[in-house]
């Protein structure tokens, strides 16, 4: 029996008797670059549907009150209601507002002269059913090197809104207006600010620990088994964001490809769960990806230890 076989049936064999239960990947189908986030008491996770460019015209979304029974959420948008995108939706980031459910995504895959790139739509529910708010990408163009890809949308201490985004190995960060309709200068009158660490492919995620900021991404290639999250810590949402190491990893015994995350922290704890996507053991398809959550830890003096991949993955009721 391979070592496949034996975790699986080991992991069926434990949840049989009651001793176990295998909650990673929290859900079935194939599905990555998951955002996760906590709105209403409840868990929502909104990831891209994992699958050749022009099958992955749609979003799905999942929402839970423990971790561990997951509630689907067919079709939230899809390209029927994104006149401009033809093919390619992926990596969704939300952030509410006043009410309202801004979701972005990435469409076309975009090259130079092409249109697609990042897009905004809004809904009054983190279900939706979400509408294109603009009928056009919030931006199209290739600045710094950085393909419109991978948006993260994150609120700072003082309220201002700020999206990280970019492909190709570039990151930039732009500054949102207030109903997130377009970008607005930077106090030096610059619109585009590109902030790239050491080694960054795609996929930036940051949040505040402490009053530090965490600036987190993904090195590697998305289709093959190396994929991987490393992460900074700086004293502003700028940077400079200094490579201090990587913190989520293929394990042989585990899964392969795992990166493009999104962090969730448990209100009024220190208490903080990697969402991410990785590759089955028994898998090599670029397209063959899952949706799991693991415990994220700190060290004392606030560096983000190693994540341990798991079967088992976690329960918190909110």
């Amino acid at each position: 029996m391979n070592k496949v076989k034996f975790f699986t049936c080991f992991y069926f064999l434990l949840a049989w008797l009651g001793l176990s239960a295998q909650q990673n990947p929290v859900f079935p189908g194939w599905y990555a670059d998951p955002e996760g986030i906590i709105y209403d008491n409840t868990y929502w996770i909104f990831p891209t549907y994992s699958a050749p460019y022009e099958e992955q015209v749609f979003f799905d979304a999942f929402s839970s009150k423990d971790l561990v029974n997951w509630q689907k959420h067919h079709r939230i948008i899809d390209t029927s209601e994104v006149k401009w995108a033809n093919k390619a939706m992926w990596a969704p980031g939300i952030i509410e507002k006043g009410g309202k459910y801004y979701f972005f995504f990435s469409a076309n895959d975009v090259h130079e002269g092409e249109i697609g790139g990042i897009g905004v739509s809004v809904a009054d529910k983190p279900e939706g059913p979400y509408k294109d708010l603009l009928g056009k990408p919030l931006i199209n163009d290739i600045v710094n090197g950085a393909q419109p890809i991978d948006q993260f949308v994150f609120k700072d201490k003082d309220g201002q809104y700020y999206m990280y985004y970019g492909g190709w190995k570039h990151c930039n960060v732009v500054k949102l207006s207030d109903d997130f309709r377009s970008l607005v200068p930077f106090d030096d009158g610059t619109i585009y600010k590109e902030v790239t660490p050491e080694n960054y492919v795609e996929g930036p995620f940051m949040f505040i620990r402490n009053n530090k900021y965490y600036f987190m991404w993904s090195e590697g290639g998305w289709g093959g088994p190396d994929y991987k999250v490393a992460y900074a810590i700086a004293d502003n949402p700028f940077g400079p964001f200094e490579r201090i190491g990587t913190i989520l990893e293929q394990d042989k015994d585990i899964a392969t490809g795992a990166g493009h995350h999104s962090v969730i922290k448990i209100p009024n704890e220190d208490t903080y769960y990697i969402v991410y996507h990785r590759r089955p053991l028994d898998k090599t398809g670029a397209n063959e990806r899952e949706t799991s959550i693991d415990r994220m830890t700190f060290d004392e003096q606030g560096y983000i230890n190693p994540v341990k991949m798991t079967f088992e993955g976690v329960k918190h009721p909110l």
